[in-house]
């Protein structure tokens, strides 16, 4: 992957993300096809901090129920990436 702006989709917003960030971790959605060295580079990119971790978590897909019909679906699930950086570094989130 090469285009930096589709590797990150948004923050992850949760929770555990919010405590998560009090000691310099951020969750971020990525790209299905991500990998942890392309996640790195556009943390960099983007927010000019170098990560001095990246984990990678996947996002199982749900199954859910349409309301009117009743029909049975599944949602597609994807992976989430927690980026560690330096004591005292921040990402600010829009």
């Amino acid at each position: 992957m090469h285009d930096k702006t589709r590797i990150l989709k948004h923050a992850r917003i949760t929770e555990k993300g919010s405590f998560a960030s009090a000691n310099s971790v951020y969750v971020f959605d990525v790209a299905s096809s991500a990998t942890k060295s392309d996640i790195k580079r556009a943390i960099s990119a983007l927010y000019k901090v170098n990560p001095v971790k990246v984990a990678i978590a996947r996002v199982p897909g749900k199954k859910v129920r349409h309301m009117r019909t009743g029909m049975i679906g599944k949602t597609s699930g994807g992976k989430k990436a927690y980026v560690y950086l330096k004591k005292g570094k921040t990402i600010t989130i829009a």
